[in-house]
């Protein structure tokens, strides 16, 4: 039975996806003026920053990091917004005792930022950022160690994100797997993952989690 629920936080828990456009495109036009448009930017969203940076230019990887974050964090509580129906269904899950668990790659600071700003902070047991681990998604290790944080096991977990690197990471952690359709990469993408269940709005999740709790 599911006890456990661990989410990316970016494109599934919360928007933050013109936040994360808008920090590229001001950092890359800096050293690139008009070599990058919008949709360049959408390739690069839910792998580490450095991931990014590094297929733009190795040399300048550091640097553009820190200029991107700078950008991040000022302009973060006018650009970040939670998705609809993402708070009462996450306080539904917490009132009936699953354990949750954030699972990003995103660094620390911003993540309590973006949970504090859209009041999720208070639901989630255990928090693993690119911070915590050695091998980011899609690599299992994060979601190993938030299973182990909650001492839940694999068979009990879902594993929720809006990217291929989060259902293979839940995958070959050996969660089941959940991906949203909302993906700014869009719900052929993350159909073309194989995720166990799909969401149209977060509060599908109620429904299968009745499901299983019956199986």
């Amino acid at each position: 039975m599911i006890n456990t629920l661990l989410f990316d936080l970016d494109g599934t828990l919360i928007n933050t996806n013109e936040l994360i456009i808008a920090s590229f495109l001001d950092t890359l036009n800096r050293y690139y003026p008009n070599k990058y448009g919008r949709e360049d930017i959408i390739e690069f969203i839910g792998e580490p920053l450095e991931v990014s940076f590094n297929r733009v230019d190795p040399e300048r990887v550091e640097e553009m990091v820190t200029q991107y974050r700078k950008h991040n964090i000022e302009h973060h509580d006018e650009l970040v917004t939670e998705y609809p129906k993402v708070r009462e269904t996450i306080a539904q899950l917490a009132k009936e005792g699953y354990r949750l668990g954030i699972v990003t790659t995103k660094r620390r600071e911003t993540v309590i930022m973006g949970l504090e700003l859209t009041g999720l902070r208070p639901y989630f047991e255990t928090i693993v950022t690119i911070d915590d681990v050695t091998n980011a998604k899609p690599d299992p290790e994060p979601v190993q160690l938030a299973l182990k944080q909650l001492k839940s096991k694999p068979e009990e977990a879902f594993m929720v994100g809006d990217s291929p690197s989060d259902i293979e990471a839940g995958r070959r952690a050996g969660t089941q797997t959940v991906g949203v359709a909302w993906s700014i990469k869009g719900e052929a993408m993350i159909q073309e993952a194989k995720p166990d269940y799909i969401l149209h709005e977060m509060t599908d999740l109620l429904s299968i989690l009745r499901v299983e709790s019956k199986a």
